[in-house]
């Protein structure tokens, strides 16, 4: 039985294959750590297979060092774009860590081996509600988008130029803690002034014992006033998502 197969198309298809699997690795919300390593490959896969049309357009066959050279490439580029996501998506987690350590749950932090990060409850629960409204939305689809636009720009045989990523990293780290502090800002702010309240009524009435009463206020605060931030949470999601395009496309033109 003669089988043929097409070697060129087999090439391309591989490269976009490791780029999509290391983008999905590193890039929420397919890195958290319950959907296991080999469904990241499947996927990987799948999603090469769907884009293989537009990456064998114009590609050559490479020699052995030459390909393994694109295979390292692909590696960094498709790393390189999920970093940019998850840098962007960690704004979410430092509005939960700020609320943590104003509202005095700090003391409470966990490890958490599912998303790997260490934090207490509202890190944690930010962060999980984050990656359910990714994929309740179909936000990662528009993140996905930007991943297949980036084979249009950067061919699975070419390199990513590292100017770009390495300048968009910095803006997306800025964004990142600005996006945070927006988020939790309100929230913030009110705990601050319960805190000076209770510092002044100590001053007052230092029989009141306003410090140990303050445990109590302010965390009932917490509890009152975060839900106002967690149903804004789909917006500030959706938002986010749009940005990761923008800087996807951004790093590859």
């Amino acid at each position: 039985m003669d089988i043929p197969i097409d070697f060129t198309w087999l090439e391309a298809t591989s490269l976009a294959c490791v780029r999509i699997t290391a983008f999905l690795v590193i890039a929420p919300p397919f890195s958290h750590g319950t959907i296991p390593m080999r469904i990241k490959a499947m996927l990987g896969v799948g999603l090469a297979l769907a884009v293989s049309p537009v990456v064998t357009v114009g590609y050559e066959r490479l020699d052995t060092g030459a390909f393994l050279l694109a295979l390292a490439g692909q590696t960094l580029t498709g790393a390189l774009l999920g970093f940019l996501v998850m840098i962007l998506f960690s704004a979410i987690q430092g509005a939960g860590h700020l609320v943590d350590t104003f509202g005095g749950f700090q003391m409470a932090q966990a490890f958490d081996p599912g998303m790997a990060i260490n934090g207490a409850q509202f890190t944690r629960l930010f962060q999980m509600t984050a990656i359910l409204l990714l994929f309740a939305s179909d936000g990662y689809q528009l993140v996905l988008g930007g991943l297949f636009r980036s084979f249009d720009a950067v061919s699975v045989s070419g390199a990513i130029d590292l100017a770009s990523p390495a300048e968009a990293l910095v803006g997306a780290a800025g964004q990142m803690m600005l996006s945070a502090v927006q988020i939790a800002g309100p929230l913030l702010i009110v705990l601050f002034l319960a805190d000076v309240g209770l510092g002044l009524i100590t001053r007052v009435a230092p029989a009141l014992n306003a410090f140990a009463m303050g445990f109590p206020v302010k965390i009932a605060l917490t509890l009152v006033l975060v839900g106002f931030v967690y149903a804004a949470l789909p917006g500030v999601v959706g938002a986010i998502a749009e940005d990761a395009v923008r800087t996807i496309l951004g790093v590859i033109r």
